[in-house]
């Protein structure tokens, strides 16, 4: 009897047991961090900015972001499909007609930036000596295509209908020259911009990047230098659009606003603004969430 009762006993501990351990289980899973999903560029992520953000949402709302870094031109069309929570992207005419088309609510300024021409320190190009004189970005757009057409440089596009091609794309057009796919020297490679940066620097060609990539890579890309910069066309400004919960229903609005109102806090926009200065002498973003588009 002392045994029977004693195997009762441990059956009992042993099912009481895995009711505690299965309880603790369920109660972990249901206090798993909520999700949303964030379709942003590459830029933002190649530049290490929002490994230094993300982490501090999480910590206070309990909400996980997950990433997912494309092209602006891919991850609008993820938010189309309804397939992220919110996106954060640079191409200021491509957010204004995804807002204007109902797939997402708002377009807030968080931040800028700006693109910059990049090259071998030789700049067979000569675009170094025209930033000197103070030449515009046409002439120097210009000068690139001449360039080109002599055999004196490759070119490497991230071709990818992200913001940064979109606004290379632009400058190509505001010079006049449309039919640069068709040449030798022009490589349009449909990668991110690290991988485009690289490319570059492997085979001592030209590229327009973000700066905050650009100096985020310095180590890996010792073969390029900045060779022009400062025009205002080349400003580079970054949104964050919620999508649509009445267009789509799946969504988590309420979630991803509060990573919009995190972004413009006074003491993120200034996480924002400091960001790289201590690795890089100077910041990779300037906070700018005072606008809304």
């Amino acid at each position: 009897m002392k045994r029977n009762y004693t195997i009762r006993k441990f059956i009992k501990m042993s099912l009481v047991l895995a009711l505690v351990v299965g309880i603790g289980l369920f109660m972990s899973h249901g206090a798993q961090a909520e999700t949303i999903r964030l379709a942003t560029t590459t830029s933002t992520e190649d530049s290490g900015l929002l490994d230094e953000l993300l982490p501090i949402f999480t910590e206070e709302t309990g909400i996980e972001v997950d990433v997912v870094a494309v092209g602006t031109g891919q991850a609008l069309e993820i938010g189309r499909r309804g397939d992220a929570d919110i996106l954060m992207v640079h191409a200021p005419a491509l957010e204004k007609e995804f807002v204007d088309d109902s797939y997402g609510t708002e377009r807030t300024y968080i931040m800028y930036n700006d693109f910059v021409i990049v090259g071998p320190p030789e700049d067979p190009a000569g675009l170094s000596d025209l930033a000197e004189e103070g030449a515009g970005i046409q002439a120097t757009i210009e000068r690139l295509y001449q360039a080109g057409n002599e055999g004196q440089l490759r070119f490497l596009s991230r071709g990818d209908n992200s913001g940064t091609h979109v606004k290379e794309m632009e400058l190509w057009e505001m010079a006049g020259l449309e039919d640069i796919e068709g040449t030798g020297w022009y490589n349009a490679l449909g990668q991110g911009m690290g991988s485009t940066l690289i490319t570059a620097n492997e085979m001592a060609g030209y590229a327009l990047a973000d700066r905050g990539t650009f100096l985020s890579m310095a180590e890996e890309i010792a073969n390029l230098k900045i060779l022009y910069e400062g025009d205002e066309a080349l400003n580079n400004p970054y949104g964050i659009i919620p999508l649509n919960p009445e267009v789509f229903g799946n969504v988590n609005y309420e979630a991803a606003q509060k990573l919009v109102d995190f972004m413009v806090r006074d003491d993120i926009q200034e996480l924002i603004g400091e960001y790289g200065t201590e690795k890089f002498g100077q910041p990779l973003f300037f906070p700018d969430a005072e606008q809304i588009m």
